[in-house]
């Protein structure tokens, strides 16, 4: 097919591209007026934390906003519920909330026994251990014997059992449900160490009296690559979080921010003028505003932006981008272009 026919091909296929056809629960959304949307409880500093006003602020809660901007056109539609490890399975399940974009890890048995989809990987993390400098180790190799504060019923309590198998190591687990109980316990010398997601050990260090004599040991036990998770069974709710991931991203990789997106919107470039819905057909494909990509750049910013001002090195959390630095720069951040 020469260029000017697959041209002709590509713009007729999107004129007779139906809107997407809302699923239940995306239909209860919209009748509803707002998302439901949870993030790790009771707060995690740097990805979702109840800021002045009882409005939450963070990382997290920025991709609820975005996903409400698709749909509404209004990033601040949104309820937020601050759940537990225990609590988000059965608030997802039972429908009490839409989404969870409380770093959850996606596995294959929440895929396929919890019947949950995770759209789009947003973070991705390892398994670290948090530890006092003054216990004076180098590595999770040199805790044999130690005190493991963790919570239970997570992805992180098996690894960190695997971690002292497969080295031959014992350990005494201080299994506590509630993150900020567990934290406390971690600064009142009840465990030598206290292991999670790295990324949520770095914001629980930054609550503590002095977070400069606790350190993050270099070894990874798992990797974690941190999902916005949903019930299966809504294929167009599930695309449209997928798309408005993809948006912050592929923004950031095309150099709009929230500061030069309506000077884009003049571009000349077809790739720019399809993305901001100057030119029409992604929305219409997505079932929403042609101005979705727009609207969530002008209300929010791009992945980058989101990066640098909850969880970047001038942060308290101060947390590297690594392996979330874009695939362009050095990182593994990869999505799907919007085309």
């Amino acid at each position: 097919m020469s260029r000017f026919a697959a041209a002709l091909f590509g713009a007729a296929s999107l004129a007779f591209i139906a809107p997407a056809q809302a699923g239940s629960t995306l239909d209860a959304i919209k009748a509803r007026g707002s998302l439901k949307c949870a993030v790790q409880g009771p707060s995690n500093p740097g990805f979702g934390v109840p800021g002045s006003g009882g409005k939450w602020i963070g990382f997290n809660v920025e991709l609820c906003r975005a996903i409400a901007a698709t749909i509404f056109g209004d990033a601040d539609k949104i309820q937020i519920s601050a759940l537990t490890t225990q609590t988000r399975f059965p608030a997802l399940q039972s429908g009490e909330v839409d989404v969870l974009t409380n770093n959850t890890t996606y596995v294959m048995t929440r895929d396929t026994q919890l019947k949950f989809n995770f759209p789009a990987i947003s973070f991705m993390d390892g398994q670290g251990i948090l530890v006092p400098k003054k216990l004076n180790v180098a590595s999770g190799k040199d805790l044999n014997g130690a005190t493991v504060c963790v919570q239970p019923g997570t992805t992180t309590e098996l690894a960190l059992t695997d971690f002292f198998r497969k080295n031959n190591m014992k350990f005494t687990p201080v299994v506590i449900q509630s993150r900020d109980e567990l934290t406390r316990a971690y600064a009142d010398g009840r465990c030598d160490a206290l292991t999670s997601d790295a990324t949520t050990l770095a914001a629980q260090r930054s609550t503590l009296a002095n977070p400069a004599e606790h350190i993050i040991l270099p070894d990874r036990l798992s990797k974690e690559p941190l999902g916005i998770a949903v019930r299966q069974g809504d294929e167009e709710f599930r695309d449209i979080i997928a798309w408005s991931f993809n948006t912050l991203v592929n923004a950031e990789e095309l150099g709009i921010t929230q500061a030069n997106v309506d000077e884009m919107a003049k571009s000349t470039d077809p790739e720019i003028r399809r993305f901001l819905g100057v030119e029409p057909g992604l929305g219409a494909a997505l079932g929403v505003n042609e101005k979705y990509a727009y609207t969530i750049i002008k209300q929010i910013g791009n992945y980058g932006e989101l990066y640098e001002k909850y969880l970047g090195e001038k942060t308290p959390l101060a947390i590297p981008r690594g392996l979330n630095r874009l695939y362009t720069q050095g990182g593994a951040l990869y999505t799907p272009p919007s085309r």
